[in-house]
């Protein structure tokens, strides 16, 4: 529960203007091959590229062996000091703390938590915000989350240690956009994979040098610390979170109140090279939904060209500059997404979900999605579902 008072103004500190180095790589790679993971392009002298971002963390014994009971994902907590901003507030506020329980998601028990609950805290917006929750009440939260905030402090002790101590005994934390400095103000991101807004990245970088910040990517998630980069991404990663912890039916539902994309990978960049085409052309939505209508189709760069009326080159610049990846990547990502759905909501033997998905045999199902997943199709589905598993 959270009230909003008008009046109060604040701003966020703003990090210099870093330098940024733009790489350019155009190959897709053929199915399998290494470039399939090389989906960022942007980085600085102070960053580095990553291996593939936050589908699932490669270790899944934290995870709930039945998605259904939401054990693992009940109660939020989200920790606020000034200035603090709206949005990302709000997208937290959106995902969490919104009873859908009449949509069949779960009912989480959302709290907005500060160290001076009842007081107004200065947003970046010229809105005050007042929670309803002191620190104690994020002490046992299951997800302590962090909107963004100052890149530059101070921050408040309190806060720090409830993050630190949230680690200690085994909960999560999330960061939105440059939330993430008050995550490594509390040493939470020394040796760790990170994002935070492409913007504040090589600031990132330089105030915690013992992290690996990439800022062409939307969330990462390394171990229990999952790190977002601006605005929207926020949404990608709750969602990544509830499909993680609650399976991907509860995050489609929540998605579809939102009129949101349930999915997108976190590998994905932050932004559009062209958000404004060089050339009249039609969307590439009319492609996109017509290949996810049919994912089992043999598709490939030279179809969809001609479905777009483009010629190849035209199309797969046009496809990278609009959504963010090669189309072989993402319509591998697709392919791998509908394979986890029907693990988790079906009894189909491995072959026959391989073969729904788009994948030419089981084999082939198996390497990507233990690539993009971190683990085998049928240990995914032994944690996600109560179906029998089949070989």
């Amino acid at each position: 529960m959270v009230d909003v008072e008008v009046g109060a103004q604040g701003r966020t500190g703003e990090a210099g203007g870093a330098t940024v180095v733009r790489t350019e790589d155009g190959d897709e790679g053929d199915e399998g091959g290494e470039g399939d993971d090389d989906v960022h392009g942007r980085k600085s002298a102070r960053t580095s590229f990553l291996p593939p971002v936050a589908d699932l963390s490669p270790c899944i014994d934290f995870l709930p062996t039945s998605w259904h009971d939401g054990d693992m994902l009940s109660t939020i907590a989200v920790v606020v000091q000034e200035p603090v901003a709206a949005f990302e507030l709000g997208v937290l506020c959106e995902v969490f703390g919104i009873d859908r329980t009449d949509d069949g998601v779960p009912a989480f028990d959302f709290r907005v938590c500060a160290s001076r609950p009842s007081e107004v805290i200065r947003s970046t917006s010229g809105i005050g915000i007042v929670a309803t929750h002191g620190l104690d009440a994020a002490r046992e939260a299951d997800l302590v989350a962090v909107p963004a905030g100052s890149v530059d402090g101070p921050f408040e002790p309190e806060i720090l240690q409830v993050l630190r101590e949230t680690v200690e005994r085994g909960g999560r934390i999330l960061s939105v956009c440059s939330g993430a400095f008050t995550l490594a103000a509390a040493g939470l991101l020394d040796g760790r994979a990170c994002t935070t807004h492409w913007r504040y990245a090589a600031r990132l970088a330089e105030v915690c040098p013992g992290a690996d910040v990439d800022l062409d990517v939307l969330y990462v998630e390394d171990g229990p610390i999952v790190t977002s980069a601006g605005t929207a991404a926020g949404i990608d990663a709750c969602l990544h979170l509830v499909r993680t912890e609650l399976g991907s039916e509860v995050a489609s539902r929540i998605a579809r109140r939102m009129v949101v994309p349930p999915h997108r990978a976190g590998g994905q960049r932050q932004f559009v090279e062209t958000p404004v085409p060089e050339q009249p052309c039609d969307s590439l939505q009319d492609v996109l939904d017509a290949v996810l209508e049919h994912l089992d189709g043999d598709h490939t760069v030279a179809s969809l060209a001609r479905r777009a009326a483009m010629s190849e080159r035209t199309f797969a610049r046009r496809f990278s500059a609009e959504v963010g990846t090669t189309p072989h990547q993402w319509l591998t990502a697709q392919r791998v997404l509908r394979a986890r759905h029907l693990l988790e909501t079906t009894s189909l033997d491995v072959e026959r979900i391989a073969r729904e998905s788009g994948f030419a045999t089981a084999a082939v199902l198996r390497h990507h999605f233990q690539r993009q997943v971190g683990v085998a199709p049928l240990t995914y589905r032994r944690t996600f579902t109560r179906h029998p598993a089949t070989a």
